[in-house]
């Protein structure tokens, strides 16, 4: 009877396992917790990836700032980061600074900066997405006016 008990549960611990999901959707499930850096990512293919780099490294060049994602869509840019934790009492200074300088660098692109761990998580997940091919640029599209209209409810 102790063994049969085993095996079972020998055979429920392999096979629960073994239906483990891709690595990069692990990564979306702990964005919470641990920096991602997910690459920055375009809705439409071959349009703006250049632009949404040079975004990144400029945010990413902010010390208050440790987990940046970019999401470049056909008319927005969602920049969505997590704030250092010592830097959390001056979230809405940092916000405003990173505002005024994304907006100098690149007046001709309309930003929507969010440092909410929701939003943060949702482009990451539109991004593995769309880098594994399980997401179509209209939909990528689609998700993406999705997550910034959520952004812009929640001001």
């Amino acid at each position: 009877m102790v063994y049969i008990i085993r095996l079972i549960l020998f055979v429920s611990i392999f096979l629960m396992s073994s239906c483990s999901q891709g690595q990069n959707e692990k990564d979306s499930q702990l964005a919470l917790i641990k920096t991602t850096n997910p690459n920055p990512t375009v809705t439409e293919e071959n349009k703006g990836q250049d632009n949404a780099e040079k975004i990144e490294k400029e945010v990413e060049s902010f010390d208050e700032i440790y987990d940046v994602a970019v999401v470049k869509g056909k008319k927005d840019t969602l920049v969505v980061y997590k704030v250092k934790h010592m830097h959390r009492f001056n979230m809405k200074k940092v916000e405003k600074d990173l505002n005024k300088i994304l907006e100098k660098k690149y007046p001709k692109e309309n930003f929507t900066v969010s440092s909410d761990y929701k939003v943060f998580l949702e482009a990451v997940r539109l991004v593995e997405r769309k880098n594994n091919g399980k997401l179509s640029d209209k939909k990528a599209e689609k998700r993406f006016n999705e997550i910034v209209k959520m952004t812009s409810d929640m001001k």
